[in-house]
């Protein structure tokens, strides 16, 4: 069983039940996960981990839903590889690629999915529905698919063919909308108003998001029980950032791995969409929204969600923020290719080329234990 304690807003701490919702009632801000640790610890060791599924369902213990009503497509424990040839190549003995582009359906997206679609299956909802800008598409239609229930997807009408088609093949209903992903998170946030439907990211956002923490939780295992010095994450909302750190910071607080948590967490924007770049950048306490511009689809979130909680990370970690020059994207893309094997999309394309300046600035150190997240495939964004 979950060991799921309630929802607490994460601006004014007010605490809520742990049912579909995820906005405090009070100031509006965004409402997360509580645990009973306490009793988590009891359980939890890192022989019970090792001895758990080759997926996600191996941290059964640290996520919000119960195993045994899995929505189960076999998202996560992805492959973690030492890079030989581009870490040689920057001066890295200590690189690490952990390559999500090998999910189900080939991003990231499968491991919040496979939270947020248990959850609604516990909460009896019959539709899975969610705002994209493409691999969540994919992803959510997948586990529509997968659990027997009604999948709608809504994109911006510009979308990406591969990640149209993606979404499509699994017989979900697709809504394609005149606009940006922002106009189509306010359009779904409406309609989840009206409709009972699982919305994942938005009356559904505070499980979901916490299907990131088990990269974290990945990270630590697939390094022999250690710490990163480094991690690059790419960030649309800011969310799978924060969650990264939360799940190494629950990792030392169950004594899985000692502590503190020392890792300098790097977040990574395109320039032609970067707010909470710009916003670490200037020093600000809040993220300005913007129109966004950039071939980077999957990172394009003018107005991100946590990009508040992300500057956050951004101090509390001493890690740093990067804007990638839209030209470098595919320099980026072609460079993992063409030395690890590795075909990105677009979001891995930005996470090489911040690397790349990271080093030339001195940031990570030639024995750094370094590990960048690539969530995509390029097979979605060839145009690119």
């Amino acid at each position: 069983m979950a060991f799921v304690d309630s929802l607490r807003c994460r601006s004014c701490r007010r605490d809520y039940p742990a049912e579909a919702l995820n906005v405090c009632d009070f100031c509006f801000g965004p409402l997360e996960v509580v645990y009973d640790y306490n009793a988590i610890h009891q359980v939890i060791s890192r022989e019970r981990i090792e001895k758990g599924p080759l997926s996600i369902w191996r941290y059964q213990d640290l996520l919000p839903v119960d195993w045994e009503n899995a929505v189960d497509l076999n998202a996560g424990f992805t492959p973690m590889i030492k890079s030989k040839n581009l870490g040689k190549m920057l001066g890295l003995d200590n690189l690490f690629i952990k390559n999500d582009s090998v999910n189900p359906s080939f991003s990231f997206k499968d491991r919040v999915v496979a939270v947020a679609s248990t959850k609604a299956i516990e909460f009896g909802f019959d539709t899975l529905a969610c705002a994209s800008t493409g691999n969540l598409a994919g992803a959510v239609a997948a586990h529509a698919a997968r659990a027997g229930m009604r999948g709608v997807v809504f994109i911006p009408d510009d979308l990406e063919h591969g990640k149209f088609i993606g979404a499509a093949i699994y017989g979900c209903t697709i809504v394609a909308v005149d606009g940006s992903y922002d106009d189509v998170n306010r359009l779904c946030s409406e309609i989840a108003d009206n409709y009972r439907w699982a919305f994942v990211n938005v009356n559904m956002r505070p499980y979901y998001a916490e299907g990131s923490k088990t990269l974290g939780y990945e990270t630590i295992e697939q390094l022999g029980w250690r710490l990163p010095d480094h991690t690059i994450v790419p960030a649309a909302s800011g969310e799978l950032y924060t969650k990264i750190w939360r799940g190494f910071n629950e990792m030392v607080e169950m004594e899985l791995v000692d502590g503190p948590v020392y890792t300098k967490m790097h977040l990574t924007q395109p320039q032609g969409c970067s707010p909470i770049v710009d916003a670490a950048q200037r020093n600000a306490n809040q993220v300005k929204p913007i129109k966004p511009n950039t071939i980077a689809r999957s990172l394009a979130i003018g107005n991100p969600a946590a990009g508040l909680y992300a500057l956050k990370v951004i101090d509390e970690s001493q890690g740093s923020s990067t804007a990638v020059p839209e030209e470098e994207i595919a320099e980026g893309i072609k460079l993992l290719a063409e030395t690890e094997g590795i075909f990105t999309e677009t979001a891995g394309g930005v996470v090489i080329s911040a690397l790349k300046q990271l080093v030339r600035q001195g940031l990570i150190q030639k024995h750094d234990r370094t590990v960048v997240f690539i969530t995509g495939n390029g097979l979605k964004t060839q145009k690119a």
